[in-house]
């Protein structure tokens, strides 16, 4: 068994040409470039037994020769590939598995995920066929194979193109890969790809629609070290915002940009963890990056808040107004400037580069703290949720629903407190942890209704002053009335809210 590790970058025809050329590549190439065409069958049951448990099985044609292939145990961190590979030759098309009596070892791998009844029902799922020029590349000492991979992934009924970068290594460390793809973006443009070529094979076959992703807290071993832990959940965080990220850059649905920005402030709250573990400069400037994305992402949201809860709804009430017509034109160039700046090429370049330079920090030496008395995950949880609980409790028992300060700090202290608790609650009980989190994110959910309150008293004040509006004065008194309408009952429902919350036991206590 082999284990492969690959880095792969989704990039543009006309950019694979142009880095083609590029002198990079030759100052760095170890033999000249080969190209060759590779066509590959996907086998799998027709229930897809193969792909649900997260197995692959093909046979690769390249040149004269064919190769059997079982590929499984997949981790994908940031576009990093690691799988287990087993692999033998075959003499043709076909799926031969008598060749297991000699294969050593791997007979007991492959009647593991291959049993004899399984192997009964495979059957062709779909083909990639794409042509690859590779060239090995000595980068730091460490060596790298580049592939650039264009083609298509087929099934009987459609294809999707396939253009690639994979940066395989063959010898070395994993975070020589992702330095190399930083080196790389400074000469074209591309998106880290967490999605393999079989991956995109399944999802033509299936049917799969992209849709935004939530955050979803890791397993987290109970004895283990925080620094196992706070990689997990980093790692968590960086796949929530690369899965939302392609949908945001392109997509209608507002909900992605929401789940980035969810994915950038539960990043903070674990990066902020990681400085009470130890004062890094590169965590320090990581910190800083992501909080100035959270302002610049939060700009666009508080935009598509306010039309989808303020101008739209008012407009369709007073269908035909002028002036609210005005104004929900106003707010649409305001929210499609920020999207604009958000989807232009200087900053899908920063957040590709952020990526790359958080998984540098990741393999690095950051985490190789060798002789450091290390807490454990639960000890460190129980202490810092202790800490925030108790926060949270005195900040509630002097609510003062006038006081916008005190409300902010509020609503930041639900948040810690909530994503610390998600983060942390597969080390619990799930029948205690369930009720707490219900109740928090109650809290969270009215607290997050009035903070878009005063945002957008904030925005129709910016609206207010734009020369286009001078003439409807009118809209902007409705759109006042409209805003604070039912704020008294929020207030309510916050007060009933942090009293059910204050009710709930510390599920961390023993």
């Amino acid at each position: 068994m082999a284990v492969e590790t690959e880095l792969k970058l989704r990039i543009a025809p006309e950019q694979l040409a142009r880095l083609k050329r590029h002198p990079l590549l030759r100052a760095h190439q170890l033999a000249r470039p080969a190209t060759s065409r590779l066509y590959n069958i996907y086998f799998d049951t027709p229930k897809l037994e193969l792909h649900r448990s997260e197995m692959a099985l093909r046979l690769r044609r390249a040149g004269r020769q064919w190769l059997q292939t079982l590929k499984g145990g997949c981790s994908v961190k940031t576009g990093m590939h690691q799988r287990n590979e087993w692999e033998m030759p075959v003499s043709r098309a076909v799926l031969d598995f008598s060749l297991l009596e000699n294969a050593g070892s791997q007979v007991a791998e492959f009647e593991k995920h291959l049993p004899l009844a399984l192997r009964k029902k495979l059957q062709p799922v779909f083909v990639t066929d794409f042509s690859r020029t590779s060239r090995m590349l000595d980068w730091q000492g460490a060596q790298i194979e580049l592939c650039m991979d264009h083609g298509e992934v087929r099934t009987e009924q459609r294809s999707t193109p396939i253009c690639e970068l994979e940066l395989e290594l063959k010898s070395g460390e994993p975070s020589q890969l992702f330095d190399l793809a930083l080196e790389l973006l400074e000469i074209v443009p591309f998106e880290l790809e967490a999605v393999s070529k079989a991956e995109q094979g399944y999802r033509l076959l299936t049917g799969y629609a992209e849709r935004p992703l939530k955050g979803t807290a890791p397993d987290i071993a109970k004895k283990g070290t925080l620094a196992d832990a706070l990689q997990a959940l980093i790692w968590s965080c960086l796949q929530h915002l690369q899965g939302n990220l392609r949908g945001a850059m392109g997509s209608d649905d507002a909900e992605y940009l929401h789940q980035m920005r969810v994915a950038l402030r539960r990043l903070r709250v674990v990066l902020r963890m990681a400085e009470k573990l130890c004062a890094d400069d590169r965590l320090a400037a990581l910190n800083k990056d992501v909080a100035a994305l959270c302002v610049a992402l939060g700009r666009n949201r508080e935009w598509d808040v306010f039309i989808a809860q303020i101008a739209q709804p008012m407009c369709a009430r007073m269908a035909g107004h002028a002036g609210l017509q005005a104004l929900l034109a106003a707010s649409e160039r305001q929210r499609d400037g920020c999207y604009a700046a958000l989807r232009g090429a200087a900053q899908a370049h920063e957040l590709q580069r952020l990526m790359l330079r958080f998984a540098i920090w990741m393999n690095g030496p950051y985490w190789q703290q060798q002789g450091k008395v290390m807490p454990t995950a639960r000890d460190f949880s129980a202490h810092r949720l202790q800490k925030l609980f108790g926060k949270f409790a005195q900040a509630g028992q002097r609510l003062d629903t006038q006081d916008a300060a005190r409300l902010h700090s509020l609503r930041i202290l639900a948040k810690k407190l909530r994503y610390s608790a998600e983060f942390f609650s597969t080390l619990y009980d799930r029948q205690r942890t369930k009720p707490f989190l219900a109740a928090l994110s109650d809290v969270q959910e009215v607290l997050g209704q009035i903070n878009d309150v005063a945002v957008a008293h904030r925005l129709l004040g910016d609206i207010a002053a734009m020369p286009e509006l001078s003439a409807h004065q009118e809209a902007i008194a409705l759109a006042k009335g409209w805003i604070a309408h039912d704020l008294s009952h929020q207030f309510a429902a916050l007060r009933k809210a942090v009293q059910r919350f204050n009710r709930q036991p510390a599920f961390w206590e023993k």
